[in-house]
């Protein structure tokens, strides 16, 4: 793998390199749900984007695992279904976003309007 002389090179690009959207940088509580155990889950947001968000947690779940969750910010509040898409252990998930209603779509583009002005 080549680069211009003085640039870094890497064999394995970072996750963020493969996004398909802009995440921003984005603050707000969430509770994950996993529905076959009713497990619990509460973090902190971190980033979002229109496809997903990264959340802060110290205990993870597996990645593939299908949750519901619940992001609440000032008085908004965005809920979806979601799946992990990759696990930081000891430091959190990178969750998609898996049908969303329009009218939770709406809340979200409200949020990220914001965060590009």
């Amino acid at each position: 793998m080549g680069g211009s002389p003085g640039s870094p090179t890497q064999p394995n690009p970072p996750f963020r390199e493969h996004r398909e959207v802009p995440r921003y940088s984005f603050i707000a509580h969430v509770v994950l749900t996993e529905p076959t155990t009713e497990t619990h889950i509460s973090g902190r947001i971190s980033e979002i984007s229109r496809k997903g968000c990264y959340v802060d947690v110290l205990n993870t779940l597996p990645e593939g695992t299908t949750i519901r969750l619940k992001i609440t910010r000032d008085q908004g509040e965005f809920a979806s279904a979601g799946r992990i898409i990759y696990v930081q252990p000891g430091m959190g998930m990178g969750v998609a976003f898996v049908e969303v209603a329009a009218d939770q779509l709406n809340v979200l583009d409200a949020w990220l309007a914001e965060l590009k002005s």
